[in-house]
């Protein structure tokens, strides 16, 4: 693959003694082993979080526990894409600094989150993952409830380990797709079903310390292809990628390494068609939009603009043997946000 796709083969600490990463790339499973202590960045600098999104072509949920330091933002989304209607619920926790005690890898412990409106649990459990939330006055006086468990068999994942140019700043993040979905969630007195042979759920848990300012682009999409399951995960803007980038599709338990993705956004609509081109030719895609969840948070210091658009992808990937893979109208999301936080 090249230095340009440098992958981490062996186990080993994510930093060394100066604080940095020990050696920058990309691995199928978390090799390196990440310690909150052997971080030299001042504690309120470090950001911590697991992510889930669970999806079919009719609703989303999206679940979000993190520590950034001097802020926890603790959130749940639920999409209804065929109204299209989202609503986004956040709770935002002054100065955490480590008191979540966020686990240090993904695959043991459990991240917990409690308080009078909120309390959500992700469970680590025998080849699967718990989501169990509980959200009082989620949207005014409707609560949102949740219990979906995800399946993860033994397979591989996506994980990239990049620095900044920024002394002590780092980013640790592990992208797990293709994980089946079952389960349930309540909201508005109506009940929503996932069915593990179509629907899906993707963990982003990530570990480091960022730059002040950052634009990022993230996309991330599954769904079966006559009992396989095939995924993606393609991206750019956190640090220093020249060793490697996090672009990847999945397909049957394995992953298939990309070069260069590229977001073409149309600059006055991001509700207007996008197109996804590869520098090597293996990820070509047409995206139509369905709803751009869309958040504005401006703090002075903190500073956010979110533009996470759901929509429905069509095209071709290459895996690595040079087997094109067809997708047409699979739901998911791409998105370009911009923090100053």
């Amino acid at each position: 693959m090249g230095e340009r796709n440098h992958e981490v083969t062996r186990e080993q600490k994510l930093l060394n003694a100066q604080g940095n990463i020990a050696e920058c790339g990309w691995s199928r499973r978390q090799l390196q082993v990440y310690e909150r202590g052997a971080i030299r960045a001042p504690k309120f600098r470090i950001k911590e979080w697991d992510y889930y999104m669970v999806l079919n072509q009719d609703f989303a949920a999206a679940f979000t526990i993190s520590d950034d330091g001097y802020v926890g933002l603790q959130s749940v989304s639920f999409l209804d894409f065929t109204r299209p209607w989202e609503h986004t619920e956040t709770i935002l926790d002054a100065f955490p600094m480590g008191k979540l005690h966020l686990p240090k890898n993904s695959s043991t412990g459990n991240t917990v989150y409690e308080s009078k409106r909120l309390n959500m649990r992700f469970l680590v459990e025998k080849e699967s993952r718990r989501i169990v939330c509980e959200f009082k006055n989620f949207n005014g006086d409707k609560d949102f409830a949740c219990d979906i468990r995800l399946r993860q068999p033994d397979m591989d994942t996506m994980v990239i380990a990049t620095p900044w140019t920024k002394k002590h700043a780092f980013y640790y993040n592990q992208k797990i797709n293709c994980m089946r979905a079952e389960g349930w969630v309540q909201y508005d007195g109506k009940k929503y079903e996932f069915h593990p042979d179509t629907d899906f759920g993707t963990l982003d848990w990530g570990r480091g310390v960022w730059t002040y300012d950052n634009t990022w682009y993230w996309g991330s999409g599954n769904c079966d292809i006559d009992g396989k399951a095939f995924g993606f995960n393609i991206g750019y803007g956190f640090g220093d990628t020249s060793a490697a980038t996090e672009n990847v599709i999945f397909y049957d338990g394995k992953v298939h390494k990309l070069e260069d993705v590229t977001f073409h956004i149309p600059k006055d609509d991001y509700c207007k068609s996008w197109t996804f081109t590869s520098s090597d030719g293996r990820f070509e895609m047409d995206f139509e939009p369905v709803i751009d969840r869309a958040a504005n948070l401006d703090f002075k210091l903190i500073v956010s603009d979110q533009h996470q658009v759901f929509g429905r992808m069509s095209g071709t990937a290459i895996l690595d043997d040079g087997t094109p893979i067809q997708i047409k109208d699979v739901m998911c999301f791409a998105e370009k946000v911009h923090n100053r936080y």
